[in-house]
């Protein structure tokens, strides 16, 4: 199976969506910096369901060792540059991003990114759910800017 590091918000969607587990389903472990732990205790300190996570076995903190300074100047959250910079020394781990910004450059360094929407897709695909229309929804509801396009490409990708 495929191994990835993690920034924020895939953990945090699939968490409020009920299905942060398939994580373990779908990779044998997941990675995620110190700046992600971080961003996930600021988010508990500000009232906000997030999950622990020291309460997932395939879930394990490692940091990167260096960071391309050129990133710092960049419109980006630690944690988005801390997983891209993670990702940079280990290539053959996917890298979990929704930004844009983080996805275009994490691309642009050849990383290999999936968003919670391929995590969906990918779920389906290897029969953890029989569709994710309910689950785009969802994530909708739970805080994640879906346009009307994204929403009829991911469900025409899902055959729904």
């Amino acid at each position: 199976m495929a191994e990835a590091i993690s920034n924020t918000s895939p953990l945090l969607y699939l968490y409020r969506i009920g299905n942060i587990d398939w994580l373990g389903q779908l990779f044998d472990s997941v990675w995620i910096p110190s700046a992600v732990v971080d961003e996930l205790r600021q988010g508990l300190e500000h009232g906000y369901e997030v999950p622990n996570p020291n309460s997932y076995s395939w879930l394990k903190i490692v940091d990167p060792l260096a960071t391309p300074s050129e990133w710092l100047v960049l419109d980006l959250g630690a944690g988005e540059i801390a997983a891209m910079a993670l990702a940079l020394e280990n290539r053959t781990r996917l890298v979990l991003l929704d930004d844009a910004l983080a996805r275009k450059i994490a691309q642009g360094a050849g990383l290999t990114v999936w968003g919670t929407l391929k995590i969906l897709l990918e779920a389906k695909a290897r029969g953890c759910c029989t569709e994710i229309a309910p689950l785009v929804e969802r994530l909708a509801q739970s805080g994640m800017w879906l346009s009307q396009d994204i929403r009829k490409r991911i469900l025409a990708l899902a055959n729904e």
